[in-house]
């Protein structure tokens, strides 16, 4: 993380083994520094979601997508039972 990002975000220096704590209920442990690569571990609350950014990413491109696409079952559903509906029938 470069100086740029010194005025968006809250950063802090920890070692293995120290922690940070969000809230209440949300503990971010450093487990290991090798190198470049930190591993992490998050002890969260389960109706907490915690993903990687790569994976939360593509979990919302996924979700815009089928939000944006036709349900084409769905089409196919109603316009078999509009076929099926005698004239004149309102839906009950």
């Amino acid at each position: 993380m470069g100086s740029e990002y010194a005025d968006l975000v809250l950063i802090l220096t920890r070692r293995v083994g120290e922690n940070v704590i969000i809230g209440d209920d949300i503990v971010i442990s450093v487990i290991e520094v090798r190198g470049d690569a930190v591993r992490i571990g998050i002890n969260a609350p389960k109706d907490v979601a915690v993903h990687r950014e790569e994976v939360w990413v593509q979990l919302q491109q996924a979700n815009r997508s089928a939000a944006s696409s036709p349900d084409t079952a769905v089409d196919a559903a109603v316009g078999e039972l509009r076929r099926r509906r005698p004239p004149g029938q309102r839906p009950g």
